[in-house]
């Protein structure tokens, strides 16, 4: 017996080293469906590209779990003050990717919580910005608005054609629509299929602006700039902030908004501006202050 338990224990132990060989083997990857650079003229805004140029660019599960990662990966780079995702000027990314579905069924779908793994855009405490051109359908679509802005290039197409093909969205659509744009034209979106125009979508406030195809990247890149001037930790606090009014009454809205604000009071990147010298020299000096919170 005790023979055997040792054999098991060394095992168990081998087996556990060849997983974490393995885990770490597959972490160090390069990706293959994403490309990550940082950009900009600090190099501190970080561009994100969905690269399946043949699927166009088609959200399947290798492509998320790579684009999780690097989401990670970046949210914890104090390097990096904001975040951009592009796809081609063709397509941001024109669905999910159907044959990765085809064979899948109702219990193995439901009891492993299928596309649950999709938040890791909203669960990023940076801005991230989606900078689309082509096709965002589907859950391109609902990729994009994930995001906390979208700039879009003229010809962008929007929409959810889930209902063509037998089923409805499944990562946010129903939801992110009816609460940017109203029940009426969320309605519309799903029950129908149709695309949504650049145009429409900006009226409709799904869009923040519209820029020639060959310049929507750039401009997202210099809002990611811009914004990566900011103190990161106020540029998280505001983040939450409004994210919250989608979720929270008026009055609980408010109250959390100014509960928010009394505590930028004790942060020291505050008190460089409003109180400390600090704040008076860089303004006599010309300078821009010196975030504490980088």
């Amino acid at each position: 017996m005790m023979r055997l338990s040792s054999m098991l224990v060394r095992n168990a132990k081998l087996c556990a080293n060849v997983n974490q060989m393995q885990v770490a083997a597959f972490s160090s990857k390069a990706p293959e469906m994403i490309k990550v650079e940082k950009v900009g003229e600090k190099q501190n805004v970080a561009l994100i590209k969905l690269n399946r140029p043949k699927a166009l660019n088609a959200l399947c599960a290798q492509l998320m779990t790579e684009l999780a990662d690097a989401l990670h990966t970046l949210d914890t780079d104090k390097s990096v003050g904001a975040i951009v995702i592009t796809g081609s000027e063709r397509a941001f990314a024109a669905g999910a990717d159907i044959k990765e579905m085809t064979n899948n069924e109702f219990a193995s779908t439901f009891s492993g919580s299928f596309l649950s793994n999709w938040t890791a855009v909203s669960d990023v405490k940076k801005p991230v910005i989606a900078a689309v051109n082509g096709f965002a359908l589907g859950g391109g679509n609902e990729l994009a608005m994930m995001c906390d802005i979208i700039y879009a290039g003229e010809k962008a197409r929007f929409g959810q054609p889930e209902i063509n093909i037998g089923t409805i969205p499944g990562a946010g659509g129903t939801q992110r629509w009816a609460r940017a744009a109203g029940k009426s034209f969320a309605m519309e979106v799903c029950l129908t299929g149709n695309h949504v125009s650049a145009q429409e979508a900006k009226e409709h406030g799904i869009v923040s602006k519209i820029y020639p195809a060959d310049q929507v990247v750039g401009e997202a890149v210099k809002l990611g700039e811009k914004i990566a001037e900011q103190s990161p930790l106020i540029v998280q606090m505001a983040k939450e902030a409004v994210n919250k009014a989608y979720e929270l009454t008026l009055q609980e809205g408010l109250h959390f908004e100014r509960r928010l604000f009394h505590t930028t009071f004790a942060t020291k990147d505050r008190k460089v501006i409003y109180s400390l010298p600090e704040g008076m020299t860089a303004f006599a000096e010309k300078r821009k202050p010196q975030w504490e919170s980088k």
